[in-house]
């Protein structure tokens, strides 16, 4: 994926071996003039051997070289230059690192000619050229498109993926930026920063780095000189979501944006297991007109069938909220539908957690691409992802109904507040279980969910429902 540190790792290389490092776009070498693109690489080649002989090893760098070697199958395969003809000389480059400099070349013909005039046993010997010890490193986010013939063995011939960072691994990178920008105290509170690392699941190098600079601008709109804990959540938002927008709701439409939300946050601290409640808002930011983010506690990479059931159960809990408190629904549980669906037929139709173990998506045709497609159009298997709708609508609202205080107590603070976070979404749910005289129960919180536009992002880290 982009920014995920191709290039700092082939730098870090250079600077370990200490061997010059040449750096190199592979859209520097394009040309609009006919044969220069096959002319600089040539050039850049020559470098390489030139510094490799010199100070006895090189490593050259082409960034994105999927621009000069996508694959010559199909488009200008037939023309003397372009893709094929710059993928040729591409491959003929990387085969030429035993190429003797130019005046051991000048050399080696006049010892030829020599030799042509003088018999077998009088012939000059030619002096023994050393090897460019060189290596070379193509970065691409495009693996699958570069040419087959550019991975073989004795050219780029070990592939390795940069995937996201780990839990662990956001932590160290967490840690290493955090020297560099100015923080409050409270930053340096290693639970602070666990739960951060937690909190950025999906984010690459680059993405952390962005949210401190952006979490900077927060501080510095508020006249402080340093970031703290609410501007790195603010700025989370920002990257996520986006900026607030100063958009004014009639009282109607805000009050039925915050119990739909408010019904999200309601049925995700009831049936969410091992994840928590981040942020609670009635605030436009792009289309979503307010939203639920949740994330797992720990970091995982699969979810159960139960797991998935409370995720459909969450993205239903805006929808029934309206339907309980208005008696009827409004235009914005369209996206919760949307993903409540896509779950439903993921279970069905690729999980195995329908009535059949066949899975859809083995189906290898060019139009079998989209599996909630595949499932919706046959009649068994939408009656089944159908059942499954319904069953955790009725689950849902008999679990609102239970517990209407909630619902109504997180309403009235989003009502006052506009947003809650993190802590400030428990201490309403249990004020709000006190006041009824009951003991709620201690679910571990839930994903993402939200109002207006509304959507559940069906994500196995941090998850946001948007309305």
């Amino acid at each position: 994926p982009p920014g995920t540190g191709k290039t700092y790792m082939a730098k870090a290389m250079a600077k370990e071996a200490g061997v010059p490092y040449l750096f190199v776009s592979a859209s520097a070498f394009q040309s609009m003039f006919y044969g220069q693109t096959n002319r600089k690489i040539r050039s850049y080649f020559r470098a390489l051997r030139k510094y490799a002989l010199r100070e006895g090893g090189a490593i050259g760098f082409i960034e994105e070289i999927d621009a000069i070697g996508t694959s010559r199958s199909g488009m200008g395969s037939g023309r003397s230059e372009g893709i094929s003809g710059v993928v040729n000389e591409l491959l003929i480059q990387l085969q030429s690192f035993d190429t003797p400099p130019f005046w051991a070349r000048v050399r080696g013909r006049f010892v030829d000619m020599v030799n042509s005039w003088l018999p077998y046993s009088r012939q000059l010997r030619k002096k023994a050229t050393a090897t460019a010890n060189i290596l070379v490193i193509g970065a691409t986010n495009r693996a699958s498109d570069l040419d087959p013939a550019l991975l073989r063995p004795g050219r780029f011939d070990r592939t390795i993926y940069f995937d996201l960072p780990s839990r662990s691994g956001r932590r160290d990178i967490i840690d290493y930026y955090l020297t560099k920008k100015a923080h409050e105290p409270e930053i340096d509170d290693p639970d602070r920063r666990d739960t951060l690392a937690a909190l950025t699941a999906g984010y690459t190098p680059v993405m952390l780095e962005h949210l401190f600079d952006e979490a900077l601008v927060w501080a510095l709109r508020r006249g402080a000189q340093r970031l703290s804990w609410v501007d790195l959540q603010k700025a989370k938002m920002t990257e996520e979501i986006g900026l607030a927008q100063p958009v004014e709701y009639t009282e109607a439409e805000r009050r039925t944006i915050a119990t739909h939300e408010s019904g999200h946050a309601t049925v995700a601290w009831l049936v969410g297991t091992g994840r928590k409640l981040e942020v609670l808002s009635i605030v436009k930011r792009r289309q979503a007109l307010g939203l639920l983010a949740h994330s797992d506690s720990e970091e995982r990479f699969t979810q159960t069938r139960s797991e998935l059931e409370a995720l459909i159960d969450i993205s239903l809990g805006g929808l029934v909220a309206e339907e309980i408190f208005f008696g009827e629904t409004s235009s914005g549980v369209a996206s919760d539908l949307q993903a409540a669906t896509n779950a439903a037929c993921q279970m069905v139709g690729a999980f195995g957690m329908g009535d059949s173990l066949v899975a859809l998506s083995a189906v290898d045709a060019p139009t079998a691409g989209n599996v909630v497609a595949r499932v919706l159009s046959s009649d068994r298997e939408r009656d089944q992802v159908e059942r499954m709708l319904n069953d955790a609508k009725a689950r849902v609202h008999a679990m609102l109904e239970e517990h209407r205080q909630v619902v109504e107590a997180l309403r009235d603070a989003l009502l006052e507040r506009n947003e809650l976070v993190g802590a400030e979404i428990l201490e309403v749910i249990t004020q709000a279980g006190q006041g009824a005289g009951e003991v709620l129960p201690q679910a571990a919180l839930p994903p993402a969910t939200g109002a207006g536009p509304m959507d559940v992002a069906a994500d196995t880290a941090n998850q946001r429902d948007e309305s």
